[in-house]
């Protein structure tokens, strides 16, 4: 199809008539911008569109892109273009409404001042004839902003304006009058502004706010802001964690305080074209940079009686122990003897993973994100025989014919020679359970998930063999559906059966 049909095509769809109608090249800039670069030739508009995609790909263009410039309405036709001639497209910024609007464009001599034009972009603009403005020429964008301060006393050309380029103009105001005063602050606004989304960490599902913050607030900044939504008085006692957005859930390991610089930091991914837009917040007792230097440690503690998990958060100086750790609980908890010793242990997936040694230091060895068991050492443990046994209990249900652990393992004395069936009478009496129910509970001899049921006559420290398996491999499994919860997995925000919780 020859070009000149194109333009006829044109005027009867939106009514520009052929003589009003000029296109030009649009082309990219060494900056990655794109903008009209020179209109065509009357040799050019003779050309097929096939013919001109051809050119445009000849100055490293994929694809055929056009201006098209439209006489003004005061024309009767398009200007006459001579070699100093220029065309130059005009933005409206208002301080006051932060508005950045277009206004037009001009086909102006590179040899003229831009204050020659002042009086006609005051018209366009609605000010008074005389009004003292600046203008701005908006470069480029991205990925950093570059817009820079025209000098109205020096033509066009030595302010390296051509054709294509953009200037952006306002009424001169002073700094402190509006938040973003001039263009350049504006453009810096809409670059680094971000909405972020803050969820409470306990409740990591659901948004509970929202701020519109910039990418370029420092770690003081973000905190501040959240802290005043908030209506609270201290920011440095609020903790922010990042997200992680293939997991929807927030980061195991929380901000440590003024440990990241700015907010596109905080939100940025391991791929750093990516940008999450949700950020967790906890409303601390004490400010973060003071819980930043102790230790803190959920700690369940199981009572002897009655039989219930009581939930607590200890906090202690770095480099203490566990016995520091016992000390402390020792003050918050009721025991059954005044002179009774407690056994700190971890679970992991359900099952008892590692009994810690009261000399042993907390932060070396135990990850504070991971609850900690504490509980009595039964009397009758003392009054073990050389060949009694202590060993691993877990509960446990078939699911496909695969085991699932669940519940609290717990520890469990069993005597030389005794068989299944004692073993069973203080089990039921532990948790107390019902005949009736009691009789579904399966008994297990487990080692590597694998099950092998136990009969009331067998001897059960007999399956238990030294140095055949690793110490956590081998355990007495309770098989029964009727505990409150199955839960195998567990996160740092949920305990498996939270009765009571102290601070």
């Amino acid at each position: 199809m020859p070009f000149n049909q194109v333009k006829e095509e044109f005027s009867k769809e939106f009514g520009i008539p052929v003589h009003s109608q000029r296109f030009w090249w649009w082309s990219k800039r060494q900056n990655n911008t794109y903008r009209p670069t020179r209109p065509l030739t009357q040799q050019e508009e003779s050309y097929t569109v096939g013919q001109l995609k051809d050119a445009a790909i000849r100055m490293n263009s994929s694809e055929l892109r056009l201006y098209l410039e439209v006489v003004q309405e005061n024309h009767l036709t398009l200007a006459s273009r001579t070699k100093d001639d220029i065309l130059l497209f005009f933005k409206l910024y208002d301080p006051e409404k932060e508005e950045l609007r277009y206004v037009g464009n001009l086909l102006l001599k590179a040899s003229s001042k831009p204050s020659d034009i002042v009086p006609k972009l005051n018209e366009i603009a609605g000010f008074q004839h005389d009004e003292d403005i600046e203008l701005y020429e908006e470069i480029k964008f991205e990925p950093n902003i570059m817009c820079e301060p025209v000098d109205c006393d020096v033509s066009f050309s030595l302010n390296q304006i051509a054709d294509g380029d953009i200037l952006c103009y306002q009424k001169r105001c002073s700094l402190d009058q509006h938040r973003h005063p001039n263009v350049s602050s504006f453009f810096e606004y809409v670059h680094n502004r971000q909405v972020v989304h803050f969820r409470l960490l306990e409740k990591p599902k659901q948004d509970d706010f929202s701020l519109e913050l910039s990418k370029r607030s420092t770690y003081d900044d973000v905190v501040e802001k959240v802290a005043q939504h908030l209506g609270m008085d201290d920011p440095s006692k609020l903790r922010l964690t990042q997200h992680i957005p293939h997991l929807q859930q927030p980061k195991h390991q929380y901000i440590k305080y003024r440990s990241i610089d700015h907010l596109s930091d905080m939100l940025l991914l391991r791929n750093p074209n990516q940008m999450s837009d949700i950020l967790y917040y906890e409303i601390l007792d004490i400010p973060l940079p003071e819980l930043q230097g102790l230790i803190t440690l959920r700690v369940a503690f199981h009572q002897a009686t009655p039989n219930e998990v009581l939930f607590h958060i200890i906090r202690l100086p770095k480099g203490s122990t566990y016995s520091d750790l016992i000390d402390d609980l020792k003050s918050k908890v009721q025991l059954s003897r005044s002179d009774a010793e407690l056994r700190l242990f971890q679970v992991n997936n359900n099952k008892i993973w590692k009994v810690y040694l009261p000399t042993e230091k907390i932060d070396a060895v135990h990850d504070p994100n991971v609850p900690l068991h504490v509980e009595e050492i039964p009397e009758v443990e003392k009054s073990a025989g050389p060949r009694d046994r202590l060993v691993h209990v877990v509960h446990f249900f078939k699911d496909n014919q695969h085991i699932q652990y669940y519940g609290v393992p717990f520890f469990f004395l069993i005597r030389e020679g005794e068989a299944l069936s004692d073993i069973k009478v203080r089990i039921q009496k532990k948790f107390e359970v019902p005949d009736e129910q009691f009789l579904k509970w399966k008994f297990a001899y487990v080692a590597y998930n694998r099950p092998d049921y136990l009969q009331d006559s067998d001897i059960v420290l007999s399956r238990f063999q030294k140095n055949i398996y690793g110490p956590w491999e081998q355990s007495l499994g309770l098989e029964h559906s009727d505990m409150p919860t199955k839960r195998a997995n567990q996160n740092r925000h949920s305990f498996e059966k939270p009765v009571k919780i102290y601070n």
